[in-house]
């Protein structure tokens, strides 16, 4: 039987490993800018309907027959107009970050994807479309893996160090990434604060796990203003700075150009980050840095956490 995932309840336990950031820093921050609009699934696309997820439709759009162009335009806000603007927000401070990108996403828009390319931010592939990676075939996760990697070779002119599905992964995906080979890690986990490593078909592979409640996705259930989502994260960030005296940590923050985006929430992103710059002792970095990081100080022991 091929390789598929099992379930770890301890993980590091009591006594997690020092992850030794650069300069003694408490936390590494990673931002992730997820670029998902134009490949979200769509009656143009043929799946008979409108993608609406994390936008702000309302049951209005519910038993709507053929196109809904109000989620359409929704999705087209965030390529045209908030990923500018997070952009800039990280760019006018000089900070990194990641960008979890959709192959077909960045062919639809080469504005962007040149944007991203002179950046020097990293790319996580998060899929050749913004689609659910459990309802592939076998066969067509893996031809969708391959199909991203060549994608943004030819877009953004790296190879992907990364792979992030939608929300979650296949039973299949971690080997067929492995199987393709090339990536440095996945974020397809959101059970730990620090990367650990897996043997899958006998080969070491990084988890660098990713969060869903550090995330603007809030928005779209629970929140509605800059100040709530910002009390949120910098909470997080404070207690996982205060915990960094004795076991530093590390922290994903996931944004969304359609959500995060918007002027009255870009508004919380520009105090958290003014926050975090003026705290001592403070990683903000790119996910491919946080991995390669981890590679040489905590190399592969010849076996996966909890094997």
């Amino acid at each position: 039987m091929s390789w598929q995932p099992t379930r770890d309840f301890r993980g590091y336990g009591a006594n997690p490993p020092d992850p030794k950031w650069p300069n003694g820093a408490r936390v590494a921050v990673n931002f992730v800018m997820n670029y998902e609009e134009g490949s979200e699934p769509s009656i143009q696309d043929g799946e008979g309907h409108t993608e609406t997820g994390l936008t702000e439709a309302t049951s209005s759009s519910m038993g709507l027959k053929g196109r809904d162009l109000a989620g359409e335009g929704m999705f087209e806000y965030g390529s045209r107009v908030g990923f500018w603007r997070l952009m800039r927000a990280f760019q006018e401070r000089g900070l990194p970050m990641t960008v979890f990108g959709c192959a077909l996403a960045f062919e639809r828009n080469k504005e962007a994807a040149d944007a991203v390319k002179a950046s020097g931010f990293d790319v996580c592939s998060h899929g050749w479309r913004w689609i659910k990676h459990f309802d592939l075939s076998e066969a067509e996760e893996r031809e969708h893996i391959a199909k991203a990697v060549k994608s943004f070779q030819k877009t953004v002119g790296q190879t992907p160090a990364g792979w992030y599905c939608r929300y979650g992964p296949s039973v299949n995906t971690r080997r067929l990434v492995v199987e393709h080979g090339g990536f440095t890690y996945d974020s397809d986990y959101y059970g730990d604060e620090l990367p650990f490593w897996q043997t899958v078909e006998g080969k070491p592979h990084l988890i660098v796990p990713y969060s869903l409640t550090n995330n603007d996705g809030k928005y779209a259930t629970t929140m509605s203003t800059s100040d709530q989502w910002f009390t949120l994260v910098k909470d997080a960030f404070d207690v996982l700075y205060s915990e960094g005296a004795r076991t530093p940590k590390m922290m994903s923050v996931g944004m969304h150009m359609r959500i995060l985006g918007h002027p009255g929430r870009t508004a919380g992103l520009w105090r958290l980050l003014d926050y975090l710059q003026k705290q001592p002792g403070v990683w903000i970095t790119r996910r491919l840095d946080i991995a390669q990081h981890w590679v040489k100080t905590h190399p592969y022991p010849g076996k996966g956490l909890g094997e």
